[in-house]
């Protein structure tokens, strides 16, 4: 998975939350701090994968380094 696709996942899931403070499902605590916990662990997952990907993108564009 890239980071591309990770940040649509969190995007989808901060499209739920909202759905669910529409839906009045807001005062569902378990379901809300599930979905807090998920968006949360997405996030960090996607902030990894993107630093990852910036870096190994620096490596490639700068070659091999003589030392």
């Amino acid at each position: 998975m890239s980071a591309i696709e990770k940040q649509h996942e969190l995007q989808a899931l901060e499209a739920e939350r909202a759905l669910a403070w529409i839906e009045g499902l807001s005062s569902d605590s378990a379901y809300m701090d599930d979905l807090r916990s998920e968006i949360a662990a997405t996030r960090s997952a996607y902030v990894a994968m993107a630093v990852t990907e910036i870096a190994t993108l620096r490596a490639e564009l700068s070659g091999p380094q003589e030392g």
